[in-house]
């Protein structure tokens, strides 16, 4: 009889084609989980202009799908350590693709404001099961790059979202910007059948078999025979619970991802938001405007990848201080209404290193904590993040009705960029301290 350490074997192994079939499975998941979140700052300036929308007004209206996010990780997030990644991934994109095909039928606020919510639901229980999963099947000498990989796919989502902005809103409204959801829901169950649950998951239930056909399919893996189990090194661990996540000298590191996810999400929802409608306002085309919110995306894409490849190699912890940083340079710098190939450049490096660094604070959340409580730290950690996401939009409405100085307005924007560049220092150092001082127990067990 042979125990094999299915966590030990995917940190030794190839990274083989069934592997790569979950990034990729994952990351058309989050195409449209981008697609959902991002598709709310293309319509924006129309829904003001068609319903009468103050500033104040438009910017609680966004929040609402944002506040649906945060219930959904917090939800979501910790039930799928109990019910499988799996099916935590099936319920949430079942609710945001169906709510979000409803919401092109809104006719008043009320009622957009409603099936954003329920939307958000599905997006917030979403994001922290997909990196969940995807972290469990990635090599340890590769993983930041498969997560950020397979993140990308959030950003084109966004991308996607600016480009149909562009095409459809001058000419049909819009209303065929919320029916696009009609596509992915349509490819639900092909992706359901296709993408694999977690193994450690798998074990943890005492399901063998279903875990042994699983494991049949990664590269180098050998015949099993009748007696032989598979086991996950990280399986029993303490129970998922959020008091875990504060045990073995992890509080000053939980807190200080906490306050990262708060002001990072700020920024990504308050640029996603209203840069579109400040960029009309300061007298750029509707088409320029709108194209900022594609390159906000790119640079969410090529950040988040460089990141994690980064991350790899010099640890996520430095890169993704370096990364905040720079991001509030460059948000900074937009203020003073640059050229449009300046602003392009600006927007471009002020994505990859909000959206490409929300991406690089997942990947920090699943080092940090052990198989059994991941998902609870990475819904937690979302959760709290979503309250800086709400936060974002309607902060942004507030500020943009008093009309200050672009610049000024700008300058402000900056300001939690800097408050993460900071959190994450300290965070830094708390974790190569904990890396020098053993304690008896798996803290990190795939920390840089």
């Amino acid at each position: 009889m042979r125990s094999i350490d299915v966590n030990d074997f995917i940190d030794k192994g190839r990274f083989s084609g069934f592997q790569w079939s979950v990034v990729v499975l994952c990351a058309l998941l989050l195409i449209v989980d981008g697609y959902d979140v991002f598709v709310a700052g293309t319509v924006l300036p129309t829904l003001m202009r068609e319903w009468g929308l103050s500033k104040p007004e438009a910017g609680i209206l966004q929040a609402w799908a944002l506040f649906g996010m945060m219930f959904g990780a917090l939800v979501l997030g910790p039930l799928a350590d109990r019910i499988g990644r799996k099916r935590g991934i099936a319920i949430s994109f079942l609710l945001f693709t169906v709510a979000t095909l409803l919401t092109g039928f809104a006719s008043n606020p009320d009622q957009f404001k409603a099936l954003r919510f329920v939307a958000g639901l599905g997006c917030g229980g979403l994001m922290p099961n997909a990196v969940a999963l995807m972290n469990e099947y990635a090599p340890k000498r590769m993983r930041g790059t498969m997560v950020a990989l397979m993140f990308s796919g959030y950003s084109v989502g966004g991308m996607v979202a600016a480009i149909l902005g562009i095409w459809l809103i001058p000419s049909m409204g819009w209303q065929p910007m919320f029916w696009a959801a009609a596509v992915p829901l349509l490819a639900l169950p092909l992706i359901l059948w296709k993408l694999p649950e977690s193994l450690g998951f798998l074990i943890r239930q005492g399901r063998q078999q279903e875990a042994r056909v699983i494991f049949a399919r990664l590269d180098g893996a050998t015949a099993l025979g009748a007696q032989d189990e598979l086991v996950f090194s990280e399986s029993k661990g303490p129970a998922a619970s959020v008091a875990e996540l504060f045990r073995h000298e992890r509080t000053l590191r939980t807190l200080m991802l906490w306050l990262s996810f708060f002001c990072c999400l700020l920024l990504v929802y308050l640029l996603s938001s209203w840069l579109p409608k400040v960029m009309q306002e300061a007298g750029y085309a509707q088409k320029a405007s709108l194209l900022t919110l594609f390159s906000l995306n790119f640079g969410g894409m090529a950040g988040a990848i460089a990141g994690g490849w980064l991350g790899d190699r010099f640890g996520l912890p430095k890169v993704v201080v370096g990364f905040f940083v720079a991001a509030a340079l460059s948000i900074a710098l937009i203020g003073q209404v640059p050229a449009v190939p300046v602003l392009f450049t600006l927007v471009f490096v002020a994505g990859a290193t909000t959206i490409g660094t929300q991406i690089l604070l997942y990947a920090s959340v699943a080092q940090l904590y052990t198989l059994s409580v991941r998902s609870t730290g990475l819904g937690w950690a979302s959760g709290v993040g979503r309250i800086g996401a709400i936060v974002g939009p309607t902060l942004g409405g507030v500020l943009l009705a008093r009309e200050l100085p672009l610049h000024q307005s700008f300058m402000i924007f900056a300001i939690p960029a800097a408050v993460c560049a900071l959190a994450m220092l300290v965070f830094a150092i708390s974790q190569q301290r904990a890396a020098a001082r053993p304690i008896g127990v798996v803290i990190a067990p795939n920390a840089p």
